[in-house]
């Protein structure tokens, strides 16, 4: 549908100022709607041309003049032509965009500011900590990439293109040497924001139409049972070493997150039908997580019992130094696979439960997944678990002859 459209100059004659000029006025019109701002102009109230909205004279200066309101006019259209191939246009909008007063919502960065504020909120109340930080580098990485490529700070979200897309992800590999997976991440974190603006239809069209975000499969590391028994019965000298082994052995058995064993305390010991249970909630996605108490980390729990401050179930340092105690811990038992505490929970997930027969619904629920798919990562079919179902098979067909 189209739009009627008209820029009309006239000035306030009952308004001059010190020089007895007056200001020149700007009347924008879109189907009958108006708006009136000032053009930052003024005249003689006897120089203007009120029927051709324009100066008098024939003189340089007077043609300069009129060929600045003439462009000014220029601009005026210009303006409303691009805001209507997006969205409806208005005499407010074109009269902001002419003047360069942006609705603040509808910038990039003062979105993604608005958004990483709402996450800020609720760190601790269903989110945790970790992911609002990849929010807030991934805001840093979309802002360094605008200065790096555009020489901007901001930019309209409308004027956000395919190619600005591509041209992020570029970024992301000439100046950090990201992996695909992990550019992956910062796209796919990036376009939730551009998902906001397009559900307030602050843009038609996502700019992400037509982008594959590429991702590759990684199988993940696990430790075999043999080296969780190395590890549980090496004996360390140290304690700071004997404390981590012990924090990771129990993340091992319980399948429990690092952050989800920091908030672990005695009333999540709970016992169910004579059996003693961990009943928590993970911090990531607030989900509730019951897993049986197995005698090993309860042999743990027990030889911390009293000697932790408050009322925290197992010693535990910070992530970073755990991990880095762990490299120590996989050298003294002969172990080259990379220790990280989150290893821990992928063998849980492959070693402890699901090549011992546990199902994978049951794996799911003591993981806390919400997505059984989420559980399909960390599934494997062990060596040792294909020889034992091929010896059953051997034994039937001795038995059939």
């Amino acid at each position: 549908m189209s739009s009627t459209f008209k820029t009309l100059f006239y000035i306030r004659k009952n308004y001059l100022n010190k020089e007895k000029k007056a200001p020149i006025m700007i009347r924008v019109t879109i189907n009958g709607k108006m708006v009136q701002f000032n053009s930052k102009l003024d005249i003689e109230p006897e120089l203007w041309n009120s029927k051709k909205q324009e100066a008098t004279g024939n003189g340089n200066q007077t043609r300069k003049f009129n060929t600045l309101l003439a462009n000014i006019k220029y601009s005026i259209q210009n303006h409303f032509h691009e805001i209507a191939l997006e969205e409806t246009p208005t005499p407010e909008k074109v009269r902001d965009s002419f003047l360069g007063v942006t609705d603040k919502q509808t910038t990039l960065m003062v979105l993604f500011q608005r958004h990483l504020d709402n996450l800020k909120n609720i760190v601790g109340k269903g989110m945790a900590k970790a992911t609002y930080d990849k929010y807030e580098i991934t805001f840093r990485r979309v802002k360094e990439f605008m200065k790096s490529r555009y020489n901007i700070l901001d930019i309209p979200l409308r004027d956000i293109k395919n190619i600005f897309v591509v041209d992020f992800e570029n970024f992301l590999i000439q100046k950090y040497d990201y992996g695909k997976n992990t550019r992956a991440k910062f796209l796919q974190r990036f376009h939730s924001v551009i998902l906001i603006a397009k559900r307030n239809n602050w843009i038609k069209t996502d700019p992400f139409d037509n982008f594959v975000i590429g991702s590759q499969k990684v199988d993940r590391g696990y430790l075999t049972q043999a080296e969780v028994d190395a590890i549980w019965n090496k004996e360390l000298n140290v304690a700071r070493l004997e404390k981590v082994r012990d924090a990771f052995i129990f993340a091992c058995y319980t399948g429990l997150a690092y952050i989800d064993v920091c908030n672990l305390k005695q009333h999540n010991i709970v016992t169910i039908n004579g059996e003693k249970w961990i009943q928590t909630r993970r911090q990531k996605t607030d989900t509730l997580v019951e897993v049986p108490l197995l005698k090993i980390p309860e042999v743990i729990i027990e030889k911390y019992k009293g000697r932790v401050p408050g009322d925290s179930l197992i010693p535990i340092s910070t992530n970073q130094k755990v991990n880095a105690y762990l490299k120590e811990i996989a050298d003294l038992c002969g172990i080259q696979k990379n220790l990280s505490y989150h290893l821990a929970r992928h063998t849980f997930a492959t070693t402890i439960t699901l090549s011992k027969g546990v199902s994978m619904e049951s794996v799911s629920k003591m993981l806390g997944h919400t997505k059984i798919t989420t559980t399909q990562i960390y599934a494997r079919i062990l060596n040792s678990k294909v020889k034992e179902e091929m010896k059953l098979v051997e034994t039937a067909l001795e038995n059939a002859v």
